[in-house]
């Protein structure tokens, strides 16, 4: 199992409008790919320099061939709406973690 994080900085004079738009869109629309079992979205409790607010959104993918489906097929599509709503107010940086251990009592 795999996650993929993507973690953003979003400006607050968007905030409002991009967490709404995140909660019921883009997360939605990722999910929508069947490449992603579930999404977690966590507030990063950290204040940043550079100002802003930062989340990271963890995408849960059953293996590296699915993860890479959805950079062919969705990624591209899916990372343009957010430019276009939001340019010049965030900055995503995207990590991929591989689970080694889930303990769920």
């Amino acid at each position: 199992m795999l996650i993929y994080n993507v973690t953003i900085n979003i400006d607050e004079s968007v905030h409002n409008e991009w967490l709404i738009w995140m909660r019921d869109k883009h997360i939605p629309d990722m999910l929508s790919t069947g490449k992603f079992s579930h999404a977690k979205m966590v507030k990063v409790l950290v204040e940043e320099d550079m100002g802003g607010i930062t989340y990271s959104i963890q995408y849960t993918t059953q293996d590296r061939k699915t993860l890479e489906s959805y950079y062919q097929q969705d990624a591209e599509r899916l990372r343009a709406e957010a430019q276009k709503l939001f340019p010049n107010k965030f900055v995503a940086f995207r990590t991929e973690l591989e689970v080694i251990n889930q303990q769920i009592p």
